[in-house]
């Protein structure tokens, strides 16, 4: 699980600054499309942290290339990884994006 403001969420979420989505329908890394990707572009978010899980992982460019086309960054790690570099960006007034797969 995560937590996110003192709640507990054990399935996958888009964490921003201003706005938690609780309806990121992604079970595991193996089920990401190019789909789920055009919907995290629409948040025109000034880079996108994809936490995998426990196990690192790396994505094809193909099913990110909506972030690509938007000139926006992939940053992929570990679900923990994720969380962390997350604080430390929103802390820093970054508008980052943060889809955490759990």
């Amino acid at each position: 699980y995560v937590e996110v403001n003192r709640q507990r969420h054990t399935k996958s979420l888009l964490v921003m600054p201003q706005s938690l989505m609780l309806d990121w329908e992604v079970e595991n890394f193996s089920a990401l499309t190019e789909l789920h990707f055009e919907k995290i572009a629409e948040y025109n978010a000034e880079v996108v942290l994809l936490g995998t899980g426990n196990k690192h992982q790396f994505l094809h460019p193909k099913v990110y290339q909506a972030l690509s086309n938007k000139s926006i960054p992939l940053e992929c790690m570990t679900t923990a990884a994720a969380c962390r570099t997350y604080n430390i960006l929103m802390s820093e007034g970054r508008n980052v994006l943060t889809a955490l797969i759990l």
